[in-house]
């Protein structure tokens, strides 16, 4: 099975760390947090791994390679330009990245998932992708409940009837959420039934 992992962004919030390394690079517990999701991503029977660059590619893509060592297959899609020499990060958005990555090789032409490089997830991603199938949706997003406190850092879902998607509220500021619900991992097709998402809260 098919996964794609986010990996192209800066990680302001979390300077100094990214100053020199990549989000998805910051160790926990010796390993890097991609390390991680890629044992995960291997564990629930995904072995072909999509990643998109940008910010510090060669640090992912060096410690990564073909990911061989990690029993899974990996390949990159960088983005951004090579000028004078160096390489000069210009990521283009979640969207922008499976976009780009379709454009030139259909990988996603089957069912997927798409993860962000930086979180730690214990999701089963079966039991997603089963819901996803047997609901026979474009896309399908896990969802996890979280404090008021802290909706401010994520992006919310708002659900009506049958667990469908009427509208996502990005980093609301306290006291206008409109949802308690952040938004985790996807399950997808680029090519659907034409059915609006389905969203279940694992």
């Amino acid at each position: 099975m098919k996964a794609m992992i986010l990996a192209a962004g800066r990680g302001t919030r979390v300077r100094p760390l990214t100053e020199t390394l990549p989000k998805p690079m910051i160790p926990i517990l010796h390993k890097p947090v991609m390390e991680m999701l890629v044992d995960h991503l291997r564990k629930h029977g995904f072995h072909q791994i999509m990643v998109n660059t940008s910010y510090l590619a060669p640090q992912i893509e060096g410690y990564f390679r073909d990911g061989h060592r990690f029993g899974v297959s990996m390949a990159y899609s960088f983005e951004g330009v090579i000028a004078n020499g160096q390489l000069i990060d210009r990521p283009v958005g979640s969207a922008g990245a499976l976009q780009k990555i379709q454009r030139h090789s259909g990988f996603f032409d089957d069912d997927f998932v798409v993860l962000c490089g930086d979180a730690v997830v214990d999701l089963d991603l079966g039991k997603l992708l089963a819901f996803h199938r047997a609901k026979n949706s474009i896309a399908t997003v896990a969802l996890k409940k979280v404090p008021a406190s802290e909706l401010v850092n994520y992006g919310v879902a708002v659900l009506g009837d049958g667990q469908r998607i009427l509208e996502f509220q990005e980093k609301p500021a306290a006291g206008t959420e409109l949802s308690d619900l952040a938004n985790t991992v996807r399950a997808s097709r680029i090519v659907g039934s034409g059915q609006a998402p389905m969203l279940p809260t694992i």
